[in-house]
């Protein structure tokens, strides 16, 4: 009977070693998990960071054209207004006496469509 316990007390102490040994598994399989977690995260930020870096480079080369391009329109646009400005005040004399020529000098004149009655 003593030989039969002793199996028995083998056995479940055979039995807590593989429960320690799977509950050990368990706990570096969690870790490793764990660890793999971080480290994804570590490379996705990574990733992240890299491509926002190379988003701001390109924004930054269309934005600073679209800039040195506005700029160039705006100057346009002053010259363009200026001289315009320039040639109003130029001409505005000429061009009000031709009009207030056209508006009163009246030339009363039959229209050539006219047909007379008879």
């Amino acid at each position: 009977m003593t030989s039969q316990s002793q199996g028995i007390q083998q056995l479940l102490q055979a039995e807590k070693r593989a429960k320690d040994k799977l509950e050990e598994a368990k706990k570096r399989k969690g870790k490793r998990l764990k660890q793999a977690k971080e480290e994804a995260i570590a490379e996705i930020d990574h990733y992240r960071l890299q491509r926002e870096k190379e988003f701001r480079n390109k924004q930054t080369n269309v934005m600073g054209s679209q800039g040195n391009l506005s700029a160039k329109i705006e100057e346009q646009t002053r010259e363009s207004i200026q001289n315009l400005t320039s040639s109003y005040h130029k001409n505005m004399e000429s061009m009000m006496k031709k009009l207030l020529s056209v508006v009163c000098d009246i030339n009363p004149e039959v229209h050539p469509n006219f047909r007379h009655a008879v």
